[in-house]
């Protein structure tokens, strides 16, 4: 196991930097700068905004550009940015907590309800409750998550059940713990939703699909003959060997944490990462792209490092495979 962690985590290195160098890349490329746009400005002197850039380090090689960004990410040093004149640490801390807050309570809510839903709808294939189940999966996936966000503030501004926009209400101090809670969540209701409705739908499918091929099998049937109870053939048996696929996606989720919920976010004003991204590429805050980008790196191969750690634990062939330096996957 030790040198299955070893392997994945020494894979991890050139992943985070290809990527971070081939978004650097792209943001170079793109025509002009953040402080291109000062230019249009007659009070800000050519002469001041060459040495903004200077003292920025834009005006050196696009390869040493990188180098310096890079030596200083790896201290977790994502420099400053220009348009919102703060670090961008501090920038990206105060948003992610927001994003995190939004997005692991969808992650974890979409999971409690779709895989019972989806293990219900597997067990009872064909019948009543998987079709009223499956028809509710369909509606989800049939639905754009941005089309239902403008229904739910469209409702939200004609009724004003719910806020729009903001995390917090302006006595959110004034509240008890539990009414801060609840307040929270009242502010989450719509952005959640969305998020809760679009993660279910597929998931459920994947969900049933599987366990409706894993109750098909021959030692699914051999154990139900030799007298087992049908929920312990379901549940220790066709479930386990059903996992492999859903801690795969564990892993995709998990690194979808912060860019998951980016246009639902946008849609209904809910002040995380995604916004702050937006606004980030719009005015060319190259620092505060790369800081994101570099972040939600860290998320992806996290992310999947969890989610190979998940199946090696489920599945033991796996990491002796591995090292082995077979192909498993």
């Amino acid at each position: 196991m030790l040198l299955f962690l070893l392997k994945r985590l020494l894979q991890m290195i050139p992943i985070i930097i290809g990527m971070t160098f081939v978004s650097f890349l792209v943001i170079k490329l793109a025509p002009g700068d953040f402080f291109t746009q000062l230019e249009m400005n007659p009070a800000i002197s050519k002469e001041t905004i060459e040495e903004l850039r200077k003292s920025y380090g834009l005006d050196q090689n696009l390869l040493l550009q990188y180098f310096h960004w890079l030596i200083n990410a790896l201290q977790f040093n994502l420099g400053y940015s220009f348009a919102y004149h703060k670090p961008v640490t501090e920038l990206i801390g105060e948003r992610l907590i927001n994003t995190l807050q939004l997005t692991v309570s969808s992650f974890i809510l979409s999971w409690l309800i779709a895989v019972p839903l989806g293990i219900i709808a597997g067990v009872y294939n064909g019948k009543l409750l998987d079709r009223i189940i499956t028809l509710f999966s369909l509606f989800g996936i049939s639905l754009p998550n941005f089309f239902l966000a403008f229904i739910l503030m469209y409702v939200a501004s004609k009724t004003g059940l719910f806020p729009i926009g903001g995390v917090v209400s302006e006595n959110y101090e004034e509240l008890s713990l539990i009414g801060k809670i609840a307040d929270r969540l009242w502010h989450m209701a719509i952005p959640l939703t969305v998020l809760i409705v679009g993660s279910i739908a597929g998931l459920l499918r994947l969900v049933r699909s599987t366990i409706i091929e894993e109750l098909n099998k021959d030692y699914v049937k051999v154990a139900i003959a030799k007298g087992l109870p049908y929920r312990t053939v379901v549940m220790k048996h066709a479930f386990r060997n059903a996992m492999n696929p859903f801690l795969t996606l564990i892993g995709f989720d998990i690194a979808g944490l912060l860019s998951g919920a980016a246009l639902i976010e946008i849609i209904t004003a809910w002040p995380g990462m995604g916004r702050l991204m937006f606004d980030a590429v719009m005015s060319q805050d190259l620092f505060l792209v790369m800081g994101s980008l570099y972040i939600g790196g860290i998320m992806l191969v996290v992310g999947n490092l969890i989610a190979d750690i998940l199946l090696a634990l489920n599945d033991p062939r796996i990491r002796e495979k591995e090292v082995e330096g077979k192909v498993v996957r």
